[in-house]
């Protein structure tokens, strides 16, 4: 097993409800560390840029607006195999197919507004994570 980092967003419908406390509980649970953490709004042009990827696909707009529409927890995530662990600890992007006890499937409203980002892919995580903070926030 290999130690990782992966990003975790808490989503605006999850922080408007005051989630964040209880979605950390999980992550921790989940046997992962929260070594970095940022409280924000993203800007229009921040989350179009984090979302690029998903420019040409037809929710894309939709995405953007729903993740600029409050504050959201940015979180630099570490442990064994962070990236995988922390898809299990999330649950089906869909919470309707999630597995009991994940994230999604306790505090998701729908496919949409599903309370947490978490990265694909060890690649994506780095990247996602240089896109929030710079090394200095991470040492140590």
């Amino acid at each position: 097993m290999v130690k990782q980092r992966t990003l975790s967003i808490i989503k605006p419908d999850a922080t408007k409800r005051n989630l964040a406390d209880a979605i950390n509980t999980k992550i921790k649970e989940g046997g992962l560390n929260i070594v970095a953490r940022k409280d924000m709004q993203l800007t229009q042009d921040q989350a179009g840029s984090f979302y690029e990827v998903h420019k040409e696909r037809p929710f894309y707009g939709e995405l953007v607006e729903f993740m600029t529409s409050g504050p959201v927890v940015v979180q630099v995530l570490e442990g064994e195999d962070a990236v995988a662990k922390y898809r299990e600890v999330m649950g089906d992007t869909d919470p309707a197919n999630a597995a009991p006890g994940t994230i999604r499937a306790e505090y998701a409203e729908n496919i949409g507004a599903n309370s947490v980002h978490g990265s694909d892919s060890e690649e994506n995580a780095k990247i996602e994570i240089g896109f929030f903070f710079d090394e200095t926030e991470l040492a140590g």
